[in-house]
């Protein structure tokens, strides 16, 4: 099963489906012949405080302090890198799928110069969007003596799943978010206007026109016993199913690939306190 490529494909069909503007920054209806953006009746959000994360990386193993800050209706989500660790010189990296530039074992969104880029995006993206956190600046600061050149940051994973992030966002709670006029703006969502589908090899997924979103997800490991074949169906948007059956869902990866993956320079900071090892 090629997730990888999966992903790829779907995120150039979803390219072509989006509005010219992003639906955090317009409150307009927007629609192309496969989706409509639509007003929902609900004005946008945003944090009502700021939130501290620290941790080790995934991938890079580093310690990594990510710092999500109230931002303008309008603004949508969005990372702010310091440009090689200079607190006073910033590099701007939309949480968008238009940056997205890697999917390979995690999401990967790079600076529209190319120089900069953020990885393991997913949990954290996942959480802000399902608690309804339209608008927010997301600071990512490492601790000098990790600093690479690289140029590659990344999010801690904290304990391999999106529950904490949920956590901390409920605890400082939400506040209607005002543009630089203090006006406010209306949330958009899309709506599919006909069946559309991609797949690759033995992976795909079709998506159906509906006034209310559920996902129905399948996941087959059949050289793994305790996750074999397995279907999943939700409605992600619903508080209590998200943080009750999503949000807690945590990264794992196979035995017999760890030693691969980490000579190879990947999951520096895995273990067993923040993934499950099957």
């Amino acid at each position: 099963m090629s997730w990888p490529a999966i992903r790829r494909s779907c995120f150039s069909s979803l390219r072509r489906l989006r509005p010219s503007s992003s639906s955090s920054s317009s409150s307009s209806s927007s629609s192309s012949s496969l989706l409509s953006w639509k007003p929902i009746g609900k004005l946008q959000q945003t944090l009502a405080s700021e939130i501290h994360k620290s941790g080790i990386t995934l991938h890079s193993g580093i310690t990594s302090t990510v710092k999500l800050s109230p931002a303008l209706a309008g603004q949508g989500r969005f990372f702010v890198i310091d440009s090689n660790n200079n607190s006073n010189s910033f590099i701007k990296i939309p949480a968008s799928i238009d940056f997205v530039s890697d999917t390979f074992l995690s999401t990967t969104l790079t600076s529209k110069c190319g120089t900069t880029s953020v990885r393991t995006v997913e949990h954290l993206l996942s959480a802000l969007e399902a608690t309804g956190v339209d608008n927010c600046q997301i600071h990512i600061h490492i601790l000098p003596h990790s600093y690479s050149t690289t140029a590659t940051h990344e999010v801690p994973l904290l304990d391999g799943s999106a529950k904490q992030w949920v956590e901390a966002i409920q605890q400082v709670g939400f506040s209607v978010a005002k543009d630089c006029n203090g006006n406010t703006l209306q949330k958009l969502a899309p709506f599919l206007l006909q069946p559309l589908h991609v797949s690759i090899n033995d992976s795909f997924i079709f998506a159906f026109p509906s006034q209310n979103l559920q996902i129905t997800c399948g996941i087959n490991f059949p050289q793994v016993p305790a996750i074999g074949c397995q279907w999943f169906s939700a409605v992600p948007m619903d508080d209590f199913c998200y943080k009750k059956e999503i949000a807690s869902s945590r990264t794992f990866c196979i035995h017999e690939e760890v030693e691969r993956m980490f000579n190879a320079g990947l999951i520096q900071g895995g273990s067993t306190e923040n993934a499950i090892v099957l």
